[in-house]
């Protein structure tokens, strides 16, 4: 039986997993979403862009909703508490989502003269999500503080956050398209690459800043000599994947699929910075995960329905992506 002690440490886990594919997965998809041009001369190409998403995006949001759920049953105070300050931008990602999926469906089935229509609308569905999202991290960053420097940072943070999904949506276009758009993708990812380096950088001297605990994690004495691998590791992802882009697209496609690569390590390196900062406090300065977590009769429960439900959903996301695995096509409807 496994011991209470590493129960929270399980679902911190678990819940943590959930958050950094979501972001990958659904992040691109976001990207391409704000990236898709809305002049009207452009259909043919919008409608590539939305085919290189269609058959995953829903899959991909099903990673939010486990994060939700484990964070509510596994560590209810600190989802009653993280709530109560994230109610209003949770209620914009929502209407983000929703608006998303309406948008996605009628631009399908509308008249031609109101297709242009829904792709503004799914082009503002995915905007308002990625802002959303952004400005409940930099709130998470902030302490949740509603100071005006603090509501400064989390708009700062909801910009850096739609660049990055901007950045991986746009290497996720370099796999999944050709010709013309493939040139306009590379130049989207090195533009947008860039932005998110300066709000990577912004973000992180800002928490160091306004977080003495933070600050001292990442520069106490031998252990800096290590974790400072970290966003050195970032720092050489950012320069190498603006070097490579340069040179794309390369004769037969090669190494097409090397940014998006590059660009999920960046993803990855800056998600662990972010738990190394902060674990083992899932509400900064108020609840650590063994302080919010449900009592352990609960967790070892609900335990075994999370080791079902989450290779399911694992094997179900590598069967989409192997199936429909190649470039997108110009969209048929029957």
């Amino acid at each position: 039986m496994i011991d209470a002690y590493w129960l929270p440490v399980i679902f911190a886990g678990l819940m943590a997993l959930s958050i950094l594919v979501y972001a990958m997965l659904d992040g691109y998809d976001l990207g391409v979403g704000i990236l898709m041009p809305l002049h009207k001369d452009e259909e043919p190409t919008r409608d590539i862009m939305i085919a290189s998403i269609g058959p995953f995006w829903d899959a991909n949001e099903t990673w939010l909703v486990l994060a939700v759920g484990l964070l509510l049953i596994a560590f209810p105070s600190a989802y009653n508490q993280l709530f109560y300050y994230l109610y209003i931008p949770t209620i914009v990602m929502l209407i983000g989502l929703v608006l998303r999926g309406v948008a996605f469906d009628f631009r399908a089935k509308a008249a031609v003269s109101y297709k242009l229509i829904w792709d503004y609308c799914f082009r503002a569905g995915s905007l308002l999500t990625s802002l959303a999202q952004g400005y409940m991290l930099g709130m998470y960053v902030m302490g949740f503080n509603t100071d005006p420097s603090s509501i400064m940072f989390c708009l700062l943070s909801a910009l850096g956050v739609t660049a990055a999904y901007c950045y991986i949506g746009a290497a996720w276009l370099i796999i999944k398209t050709e010709d013309q758009l493939q040139h306009r993708a590379v130049r989207w990812a090195i533009l947008c690459g860039r932005v998110t380096f300066i709000g990577v950088v912004a973000v992180c001297i800002v928490n160091l800043w306004v977080n003495p605990e933070v600050y001292r994690r990442w520069f106490t004495f031998p252990l800096v000599m290590f974790v400072l691998l970290l966003p050195a590791l970032c720092m050489t992802a950012f320069f190498a994947n603006d070097f490579l882009l340069k040179k794309l697209p390369l004769t037969n496609d090669r190494l097409n699929w090397l940014p998006f690569v590059i660009t999920a390590v960046i993803f990855m390196g800056c998600f662990c910075g972010l738990a190394f900062s902060f674990y083992p406090e899932i509400f900064p300065g108020k609840l650590t995960i063994w302080q919010a977590a449900s009592a352990p009769e609960s967790l070892r429960f609900i335990l075994v329905g999370a080791l079902i439900v989450i290779p399911v959903i694992l094997a179900y996301t590598f069967f989409a992506y192997k199936v429909f695995h190649g470039k997108a096509t110009a969209l048929r409807y029957h």
